[in-house]
């Protein structure tokens, strides 16, 4: 919603600003340098990236639209799973404790956390780790190694659709350029008509030059940074999944481990220990409260 109320605000004091100076909106109407720029844009963009970043463009650009980030509610939940799945390796057996992580669609813990539960990498990411912890012969400082591998990783893979965009937008400027100069060459088989002919040619031309520009800094640079927002603070979920288990792992009482991801999460949405005490002793209740104080 923040992204079309921004576009809307955009659009309306550049189109309205270039009215109010006695401008004419129908010289703006330039289809075929519209055409040439926009195509251009998107064939080099397809030149530039797998089949898979550009299908994964076009969902990070769905959920970059629809502000698709944590909320609070998911954020307890996560260490709500973490919080069971620390007592259980601390109270119960090897194979009490593998039944959960080896198939989590069918554990009671999990299904507990169904927002968990549906982010199926995460999902993975906490039952790897659980079952390194199991397994018993890595150490704390290896294992926090491998982790900060994986997130970078994670990272890298979720952030390369924000710089393809960003290597769009920084293009769009140059083909803007490209569009202005094809017009100004058919201007310039023009030389024998008249003035306002001529000039209207011209004004057609640098068109080009505004709608690359604007496309570029206005468009799809914002919408870029936008999806590089919302995926980060994706990743955050996995940096509390890190931080909680690396502190059970040196020795930390399970709710004391929680302390050590809640304080990872951004003060903005972090939240309070008393909820997270709730939502670990009651699976939903806190999340529940959640959802209804907000309706």
């Amino acid at each position: 919603m923040s992204i079309l109320i921004g576009l809307i605000v955009t659009f309306g004091c550049v189109i309205g600003g270039f009215m109010a100076m006695g401008g004419h909106v129908d010289v703006l109407i330039q289809p075929w340098e519209f055409v040439i720029i926009c195509g251009a844009a998107i064939g080099t963009f397809l030149v530039a990236n797998p089949m898979g970043v550009v299908k994964d463009t076009g969902t990070a650009s769905l959920e970059a639209f629809r502000q698709k980030v944590p909320k609070q509610t998911e954020y307890l939940e996560t260490l709500g799973v973490l919080h069971a799945l620390m007592r259980e390796l601390r109270a119960k057996s090897r194979s009490e404790v593998e039944a959960h992580i080896d198939n989590p669609d069918e554990s009671a813990i999990f299904q507990a956390f169904p927002t968990v539960l549906a982010n199926r990498d995460l999902t993975h990411f906490i039952c790897d780790y659980c079952r390194i912890i199991i397994i018993g012969n890595a150490r704390p400082f290896e294992i926090e190694a491998l982790m900060d591998e994986e997130i970078q990783t994670i990272r890298r893979d979720k952030l390369k659709p924000y710089h393809a965009l960003q290597g769009m937008a920084d293009g769009l400027p140059a083909l803007g350029i490209v569009a202005a100069v094809l017009g100004v060459i058919k201007a310039m088989g023009a030389l024998d008509q008249s003035p306002e002919i001529l000039g209207a040619l011209v004004g057609a031309a640098l068109v080009g030059t505004f709608v690359g520009i604007f496309m570029s800094y206005a468009v799809v640079g914002p919408i870029a940074t936008k999806i590089k927002i919302v995926r980060e603070k994706n990743n955050r979920l996995y940096v509390i999944v890190k931080q909680t288990l690396l502190a059970y792992m040196n020795g930390s009482l399970p709710q004391v481990a929680l302390e050590f991801g809640r304080k990872t999460i951004s003060a903005y949405d972090r939240p309070s220990i008393d909820a997270v005490e709730q939502s670990t002793m009651t699976p939903g209740a806190a999340a529940g409260g959640i959802e209804k104080k907000a309706a």
